[in-house]
């Protein structure tokens, strides 16, 4: 490398950031198989230009800013889901996945005894082998916070350099033995999403159906019936006596009723078992009077409420047969709470349809911008909670950058809106800021670790770690695979989603969604992955204080 352009990057640190997410990127899309590092390997781009030439170093602020903005989007994104997840059964598979971490703590708090390694390589090689990023950066916070300045910044890269040795092997041990039990338990996947679809509350394709009453339903309303039978449906349209009209929920039922049910294919037969039969006829196109619209939920004063709070019905004689959010397309209920960036599918009588656009705003770009207010306060109430220090048992533990952002994110992601205030954000912004902070972090902390991560990983040290890696990560997966499926009766489907969690490592979801094709994974993997989040960015601190 001449001169001139190392001259350059050292004087240019948004130059250098582009130059290492332009390499780390590409490198992330490479693979063995279905197993990639996607942008863990920004990480290992900044390790590489960081050895090159130890002044290839980025300030601080960018791996700090990164790392709020992805733990935050992540808590935002999942907050109602973890709480939801209690209800059915979250516990367990929490206390569960902290029994597992407890395991590899104390695996890793062995090797490090054995091996003689400080506290900084120990904590760092427990990150690594359970490939969490942000238990790196409060143990990198903690080591600035309580250490003295002489040989700070030694200290600060060994955490870095047992991370970097142990990461890969924490993705591709977890992944072979989840493809290894998956034989020895000889999996059925298909079995298990039809014996788990209550559990796992899969996205379905949505039908519609038109049933035709011919069954006493005793007079019944629409609404009495939903609630009797537990109907996970929407009835849209109906037709009586040749009059075609909006399904209110007060209206009672009679024998030669049409009436359309939108839903899983599951549950509208179930709703046809109980009122009569399924017929040819398209409601949707049976009257020129009714219509539909998709639009996009724009409109802040709707946003955070649920559906059943809009009386829609009674405003515009309109209903919501649909819900599309990011990928996933659903039938929403009257509990259902609308996102910024939601698509709705109305329908209504079609001199009513402009009126409920405008109501919930369908304007695109506005269902795509960030309400800074709202997002700055949370992202510094966070902040501010995790720079809080809690003496334990002799030993101060603090949230800090990575942990304070997610305990409030999850609130307010759960909490959706207070007053005027909005806290979710757009799917696709979530998306976009929570791949821009995981790449600012792992682009900043590559940097600053490149050059002592090239002095130590040719040594014995190195070798070290990366062998008590491998022990922490497959001791682990194995334990929880065998533990849980064979004790716990946990579906393999679920379980290895619940492993993904307990990683907190989409590598290892992609994975899992591959191999049992359908969203077990998915479910496994949101209930778990808050506090698996949490408890390693802990349970690293603790390493760190106890190590030698």
């Amino acid at each position: 490398m001449t001169k001139h352009l190392a001259d350059t990057l050292r004087e240019n640190p948004l130059l250098l950031l582009v130059v290492v997410l332009a390499i780390g990127y590409p490198l992330g899309k490479l693979g063995l198989g279905r197993t990639r590092l996607g942008l863990a390997a920004v990480l290992f781009a900044g390790l590489i230009v960081g050895a090159l030439n130890p002044a290839f170093k980025l300030p601080e602020l960018v791996y700090q800013f990164g790392l709020v903005l992805f733990v935050y989007t992540i808590g935002l994104a999942n907050g109602a889901a973890f709480f939801a997840s209690f209800r059915r059964k979250g516990l367990r598979d929490n206390l569960f996945v902290l029994a597992m971490l407890a395991v590899a703590t104390a695996v890793a708090f062995a090797a490090g005894r054995l091996l003689h390694l400080p506290g900084t390589l120990s904590a760092g090689l427990f990150a690594g082998g359970l490939t969490n990023t942000p238990a790196l950066a409060a143990v990198l916070e903690s080591v600035k916070a309580s250490g003295p300045a002489a040989g700070l910044e030694a200290r600060l890269t060994e955490p870095i350099v047992a991370y970097s040795a142990t990461y890969p092997v924490g993705v591709l041990g977890t992944i072979f033995a989840i493809a290894a039990f998956e034989r020895v338990f000889r999996v059925d996947h298909a079995r298990e999403a039809a014996a788990m679809r209550e559990l796992s509350g899969a996205r379905r394709p949505i039908v519609n159906r038109t049933v035709r009453v011919t069954r006493a339903v005793r007079e019944r309303t629409v609404a009495s019936l939903m609630r009797s039978h537990h109907w996970r449906v929407v009835f849209a349209r109906m037709k009586r006596e040749g009059r075609a009209s909006i399904v209110p929920g007060s209206i009672r039922l009679r024998e030669g009723d049409l009436v359309s049910v939108v839903g899983t294919a599951e549950e509208v037969e179930r709703v046809v078992a109980t009122l009569g039969e399924a017929t040819d006829e398209r409601l949707e196109f049976a009257s020129e009077e009714m219509d539909y619209r998709r639009i996009f939920v724009s409109n802040p004063r709707v946003i955070g409420l649920r559906l059943g709070d809009l009386a829609l019905m009674e405003h515009f004689g309109a209903v919501v047969t649909r819900v599309r959010r990011g990928d996933t397309v659903f039938v929403p209920d009257s509990e259902t709470v609308l996102q910024p960036g939601d698509r709705v599918r109305i329908v209504s009588r079609q001199e009513s349809l402009d009126a409920v656009q405008a109501f919930f705003g369908d304007s695109y770009r506005a269902s795509s911008e960030i309400d800074i207010l709202s997002f700055a306060l949370g992202l510094g109430l966070g902040m501010l909670i995790g720079l809080a220090a809690v003496p334990v048992a002799g030993v101060t533990l603090r949230l800090g950058l990575a942990g304070g952002p997610l305990v409030v994110a999850l609130l307010l992601g759960a909490r959706g809106r207070t007053g005027p205030l909005v806290w979710t954000l757009p799917f696709s912004a979530n998306l976009t800021l929570r791949q821009l902070g995981l790449a600012l972090f792992l682009a900043g902390v590559g940097t600053r670790a490149g050059d002592a991560f090239a002095s130590t990983l040719g040594t014995g040290r190195g070798v070290s770690l990366l062998l008590a890696g491998a022990v922490v990560t497959c001791l682990t997966a194995v334990l929880t695979l065998v533990i849980g499926h064979l004790w716990l009766k946990i579906p393999m489907g679920l379980l290895s989603g619940i492993l993904g969690g307990l990683q907190t490592q989409p590598a290892v979801l992609a994975f899992a969604q591959e191999q049992s094709r359908n969203d077990l994974p998915n479910v496994g993997y949101a209930t778990v992955y808050p506090v698996a989040f949490i408890a390693k960015i802990l349970l690293a601190q603790v390493l760190l204080a106890t190590g030698l």
